[in-house]
């Protein structure tokens, strides 16, 4: 049996580094567009790893896509016959991307986005937080750690092949080069702020 939902609502693709999140934002999209929906595709500037135009999974998949610097911008491109808006790498748009998922999503529009979830100090990632917890739809995917091959949740940054400091920019732009996947296990960071426990 098929459910009908009213039109207008917020999915969120998360995980860490290298478990698909991209890959799978594409596979949405092409099912989409092989339905013939009104699909408009985003992505922050920031993102230039692999095009500039166009948003690239690791694996190689891609989908031509809108380049914004600000989170308001995607607003004016939408149409009056837009249906679905997916935004790719969206841990790294300010704050203003819950308002602008939300206004999508009462004006009935389906919204997808994917991203992120926490950094490399394994603390929530800009607006993901709060865009799960608004999300009606979540899908928590996971890679394989690159240590002990557990389930990875972890994005770990390598400065030189040694585990990055606390203190590091949160932002770096980067893939194999400068991350790993890890599981919390195997996850090491220098100059982590200890955990105070209560008595």
């Amino acid at each position: 049996m098929y459910h009908e939902y009213k039109k207008g609502y917020l999915e969120v693709i998360c995980g860490c580094m290298f478990a698909g999140k991209t890959e799978e934002l594409i596979r949405r999209i092409k099912v989409l567009e092989f339905a013939k929906k009104k699909i408009l595709v985003f992505k922050p500037a920031i993102d230039n790893r692999y095009s500039e135009t166009k948003v690239v999974s690791h694996a190689g998949s891609s989908t031509e896509s809108i380049v914004v610097n600000e989170a308001k911008e995607i607003l004016d491109y939408i149409k009056e016959d837009t249906e679905v808006v997916a935004i790719d790498e969206v841990q790294f748009f300010d704050h203003d991307i819950i308002y602008v998922c939300n206004i999508l999503c009462e004006k009935g529009i389906r919204v997808m986005c994917a991203g992120l979830d926490t950094n490399f100090r394994a603390e929530p990632f800009g607006p993901m937080a709060e865009l799960i917890t608004s999300a009606e739809f979540v899908t928590k995917l996971t890679a394989v750690c690159t240590k002990c091959g557990a389930p990875a949740t972890r994005t770990q940054r390598l400065v030189n092949g040694e585990p990055a400091s606390y203190n590091d920019p949160t932002i770096l732009v980067g893939a194999s080069e400068s991350y790993e996947a890890r599981c919390r296990h195997c996850y090491e960071m220098k100059d982590a702020p200890t955990i105070k426990r209560g008595k």
